[in-house]
């Protein structure tokens, strides 16, 4: 495997395609803004502009699809219908993954597949999300990894934290006390990067990963530290039950022998002495 298209580059896929590079990847990178090209092309990155519509796919040059692997990091948008738009948009994508016989496919997934039913949550548990997001991305995921045209793995994160994502801001606007007991599921991008490229380097297709720091504190254990770090107010907190989900990361763990970085996202938080 020598080329790499990253759809989406963005806040994960920009310092991927980056990594990549630094590995001798042949990277070709889509975003949907013009003005974006000219900084892929400065960082070496082959730069396409690539707009995928629910009905249609916007692109000029589709050598963007003349590659080893399509790493797919674009998540669904915040707005309304997303659960019948964003799964009509994978399978416009799915016709030119299948047009330019794309070998593989990395999807990038979220934990929002799962509900919160007040316990762990693996794999191969049925999915069954509440939120529109995570309905799109199972049908998504559907779209994926049942096509028999190419082989696809997904990756389910957790909450992307590091970089410029203050996760003190997260919870920063709320001024009702809300549940501090619920154990966080969350991942810095440092370990998103290196598990992408321990699948690609050991190529680990046709399977299914959750993607968290395997210790999870409570959200008020977390939420607090990260605001005292960051000089922000944190959110007033109580110790009423609410349901929750805590994301089991095993499979990933014993699969590709990986050892996170962060383990439990009060390591990052340990190592940020100055505001994030």
């Amino acid at each position: 495997m020598k080329r790499i298209s990253i759809l989406g580059c963005g806040w994960l896929g920009f310092p991927l395609a980056e990594k990549l590079l630094a590995k001798g990847f042949q990277v070709k990178g889509s975003v949907t803004t013009r003005s974006k090209l000219k900084k892929m092309a400065s960082a070496g990155i082959e730069p396409y502009r690539l707009v995928l519509d629910a009905d249609k796919v916007l692109l000029k040059n589709p050598s963007f699809f003349d590659t080893d692997l399509v790493i797919v990091a674009i998540p669904p948008r915040r707005v309304e219908f997303i659960d019948t738009i964003f799964p009509a948009q994978i399978k416009q994508l799915v016709g030119f993954l299948e047009e330019y016989k794309v070998p593989r496919v990395l999807f990038v997934s979220s934990t929002s597949v799962y509900n919160e039913l007040d316990g762990r949550v693996a794999e191969e548990d049925v999915l069954l999300p509440d939120k529109p997001s995570g309905k799109a991305l199972v049908l998504s995921e559907y779209l994926l990894t049942q096509n028999p045209n190419f082989e696809a793995t997904v990756l389910r994160f957790g909450g992307l934290i590091g970089a410029d994502r203050n996760p003190a801001r997260f919870l920063s606007r709320k001024k009702k006390a809300i549940s501090g007991t619920k154990p966080v599921n969350l991942i810095h991008l440092d370990d998103c990067l290196q598990i992408i490229i321990k699948i690609i380097d050991d190529e680990v297709w046709g399977e299914t990963f959750n993607a968290c720091s395997p210790i999870h504190p409570t959200r008020q254990e977390f939420y607090e530290r990260a605001s005292a770090v960051s000089g922000i107010l944190a959110p007033p907190f109580n110790n009423e039950k609410s349901p929750f989900k805590l994301v089991d990361s095993s499979k990933l763990i014993r699969m590709l022998n990986y050892q996170f970085k962060f383990p439990s996202p009060m390591d990052y938080l340990g190592t940020v002495n100055h505001e994030l």
